[in-house]
């Protein structure tokens, strides 16, 4: 079941959150991240959600794209599944819950990057309307290796 996030919900979006840094496939953080650090991903204006099945088994999150005005109605977006639950669902309840709470929240686009790896991500995001929208190449660096990633976009 997807809700949205509330501030007792860190500790587990931390605890997800790091098998994604763990795993080098979802992220180029490679520092663990506190429960104090997602704490401060609830700005008040771009929603999270998570899904729940005896416990917290996923979320999604938006989070600022730019500064600058113009892009006010863009979002970030990202979706972390525990190792355990992928390729259950979560990640999908999650984005379509996100969908909806970034839409009713005023936004009218989500962006993200996802590695070319992350196969399952892409599908996923496919599989819900997402548009590949390009690729930057050698984009940041993981573990010292430049990496590529495809550029999405959800239109809400």
């Amino acid at each position: 079941m997807a809700r949205p996030a509330v501030l007792a919900d860190c500790p587990a979006m931390a605890r997800i959150y790091n098998q994604g840094i763990e795993d080098r496939v979802a992220t180029f953080e490679t520092g663990a991240r506190s429960r104090e650090d997602v704490e401060k991903w609830f700005d008040g204006i771009h929603p999270i959600v998570v899904v729940e099945e005896n416990g917290v088994i996923a979320f999604a999150a938006t989070s600022l794209y730019r500064p600058r005005e113009c892009y006010a109605g863009i979002a970030e977006c990202s979706v972390y599944v525990e190792r355990e639950s992928r390729g259950r669902g979560a990640g999908g309840a999650a984005l379509v819950a996100l969908h909806e709470a970034a839409r009713s929240a005023g936004f009218h686009k989500l962006v993200s990057r996802v590695f070319p790896e992350n196969l399952a991500s892409l599908k996923l995001l496919d599989a819900l309307g997402w548009r590949r929208a390009g690729w930057y190449v050698r984009h940041g660096q993981l573990d010292g290796v430049w990496r590529d990633v495809v550029i999405v976009e959800k239109l809400l």
